[in-house]
């Protein structure tokens, strides 16, 4: 007899685990996983904004010595000035003090703060886009693109905050709610019924009108209703998972309540809180754009894009000022929703790993029947 050696056929591919095959989905959706990219370029590029966009220069070298009127005052008399007052770099007087012989300074790509009001432009405000205001100015004077830019790190930064808060206060109200049950979810059912039917835009005009305008008032007073959303996803996934075999066993080894909470029901219940985050950071971003718009947010001077709107809409024939901020804020929504999408997608375990996969739903194509192999000379003579 003559040995047969068996092919033991290709080897199977390590399993992932399921953080990586999630990844793996949300890299697969290539609108979603550029829109995250594209997103935290933008976000990090904000955070440099002084270095970018700023009406001082970044270093200054004058009569060898070295300045960085960036990060200090330096008063006009150092340059040749009259008085000793913080010095103007748009001056036509200081900008030919810091060129002449080997004086030199080192401005930003954009030598204009979102503050800055240049009394030396050439045109009545608001201006159109020209060489020294990339996209224009202001019903004040003021660049358009440094309000734009500082406008957009005020706005993320604050859908941050605010999203952070809500995800703790929603995260945990909801686990209480889930894991305990009977008469704790019934009081905070009917908690969250009373407090979410208060107007919440009449306290903010209230509150607007008593103290004075705050990013940390409104971070406070959004906060406070902004975690009832989450606090239901968070609510039935506890109620569904305490049921499980997993849960039951952690209880029987004599786990206490907040280990088996931490440990086991939180991790397995943080599919619908990863997938909230981008929409709730688009609905803050709406919700402080529209409290600017309609002057009840941030502080007179904090670049704002409703503020923007606003001008734009008191000044139909600067269109650059309406169309500017229109783009920026409908860019930043589509890109959270994007973000929002796949993540929805690659938690989602009926999603395939491959995105193509989806296109071939239903029946599996059936792999060929292997061919007849010939029967030997032995077995034709039986």
């Amino acid at each position: 007899m003559s040995s047969t050696s068996i092919d033991p056929g290709p080897a199977s591919p390590p399993s992932l685990s399921p953080a990586r095959r999630a990844w793996r989905r949300f890299r697969n959706n290539r609108m979603g996983y550029w829109s995250l990219v594209v997103f935290c370029t933008l976000v990090v590029i904000s955070l440099f904004a002084e270095a970018i966009s700023n009406d001082r220069p970044l270093v200054v070298r004058y009569e060898g010595q070295w300045y960085f009127p960036i990060v200090q005052d330096v008063p006009e008399t150092t340059f040749g000035g009259d008085f000793d007052t913080p010095t103007d770099y748009l001056d036509p007087f200081i900008v030919e003090q810091l060129h002449k012989g080997d004086n030199f300074a080192i401005y930003p790509l954009n030598r204009y703060h979102y503050r800055t009001i240049n009394y030396f432009a050439k045109e009545p405000n608001p201006a159109p886009p020209s060489r020294d205001n990339w996209l224009g100015t202001d019903d004040r004077g003021r660049d358009l693109f440094a309000r734009l830019l500082y406008g957009f790190r005020v706005s993320v930064l604050f859908a941050l905050a605010l999203t952070v808060i809500g995800v703790v206060l929603g995260v945990a109200a909801g686990a209480v709610q889930g894991y305990y049950g009977g008469r704790t979810d019934l009081a905070f059912q009917r908690f969250i019924e009373i407090w979410s039917s208060m107007p919440e835009l009449y306290l903010l005009i209230i509150f607007a009108a008593v103290f004075d305008p705050s990013i940390l008032l409104l971070v406070a007073l959004l906060s406070l209703f902004g975690w009832m959303g989450l606090s239901d996803y968070v609510r039935a996934e506890f109620l569904r998972n305490r049921q499980l075999d997993y849960v039951r066993s952690a209880r029987a080894l004599g786990l206490s309540n907040w280990q088996i909470i931490w440990r086991h029901l939180l991790p397995n219940s943080l599919t619908p809180v990863v997938t909230f985050l981008p929409f709730r950071m688009s609905a803050a971003i709406l919700a402080l754009t529209s409290l600017d718009f309609l002057g009840l947010g941030v502080p007179e001077g904090t670049p704002s894009l409703g503020e923007l709107l606003s001008q734009g809409k008191n000044n139909l024939d600067a269109w650059w000022i309406s169309l500017s901020t229109f783009v920026v804020l409908v860019g930043t929504l589509l890109l959270l929703t994007f973000m929002g999408d796949a993540l929805r997608n690659a938690l989602d375990p009926r999603v395939p790993d491959d995105p193509r996969a989806g296109r071939r739903r239903g029946k599996p194509k059936q792999s060929p029947a292997p061919a007849a192999t010939p029967a030997s000379p032995s077995e034709t003579a039986t």
